[in-house]
């Protein structure tokens, strides 16, 4: 049994500094940098993506909500047709900055509301997809397993990963319980290590009200921002390890 684990980052924005990226690097086996809309620059970009490609960890695309101030995580209604330029933008971003330092982008991921937003309503998933693979044909789709994204990907015969959250509780819907709620962000890096492993032994989503919802696990999350990342990434690590599985990066997969 194998899973990769990946991590959001390059969030830091000029003087201002978001997460430990250096650190998580060491950790994770994926890396989905920000794109300058919800987060990041050119520079941090370029600093994130030399980090990654010296540790030999995946790099994607991390496209959001171009909302600097909300940090990608409010809602914001407008036209597909503008949601998606604001996406291949931001992934010929991340293509033109790889391609500067050498590098390769093998998968893109959407972020915060946007992809909370995308979970729900296929239509939009696919218009994101449709997007991102306008600009970069063959990228691995990163999608929240079991749901519209998941359904989007697989109808325009995209390779995908599926993808589950260490650090989130779960709505019996497979959707992520709101932030605003408590315990919506699991903070103990043990716990987040044991539920992880339960997880991927039994190849199942575990929600808050203990609902089993089975699906393949390609890929566990460990969100970038949180005070204890680096922390619940090597616990979710050396949890899964010690447990056989073997932590690498994911290849896709279109069915």
């Amino acid at each position: 049994m194998q899973v990769d684990l990946n991590a959001d980052m390059g969030e830091s924005f000029g003087l201002w500094t978001m997460g430990n990226d250096a650190a998580l690097l060491r950790t994770v086996t994926s890396a989905n940098i920000a794109c300058g809309a919800h987060a990041g620059d050119p520079d941090v970009m370029a600093k994130t993506m030399n980090i990654a490609l010296d540790q030999a960890v995946g790099i994607g695309s991390h496209p959001g909500f171009a909302d600097l101030e909300g940090f990608g995580r409010r809602r914001i209604a407008m036209p597909l047709t503008s949601l998606q330029n604001s996406i291949c933008i931001q992934v010929g971003a991340t293509l033109g900055m790889a391609k500067a330092i050498g590098a390769t982008v093998r998968h893109a991921k959407l972020h915060g509301a946007l992809g909370n937003m995308t979970s729900e309503d296929e239509g939009m998933a696919r218009g994101c997809y449709e997007a991102v693979l306008s600009v970069h044909p063959d990228a691995i789709l990163l999608v929240l397993a079991t749901t519209a994204q998941e359904t989007a990907a697989r109808s325009l015969g995209a390779r995908f990963a599926c993808e589950i959250f260490a650090d989130r509780a779960y709505n019996d819907d497979a959707t992520l319980v709101d932030r605003n709620l408590p315990g919506a962000v699991i903070h103990s890096p043990s716990e987040a290590g044991l539920r992880v492993v339960e997880m991927v032994k039994s190849q199942a989503i575990i929600t808050a009200s203990g609902k089993l919802i089975k699906t393949p696990i390609d890929s566990i999350c460990c969100h970038g921002d949180t005070p204890k990342a680096v922390d619940i990434a090597a616990s979710v690590r050396l949890a899964l390890e010690d447990n056989n599985i073997l932590v690498t990066a994911f290849s896709g997969r279109t069915s």
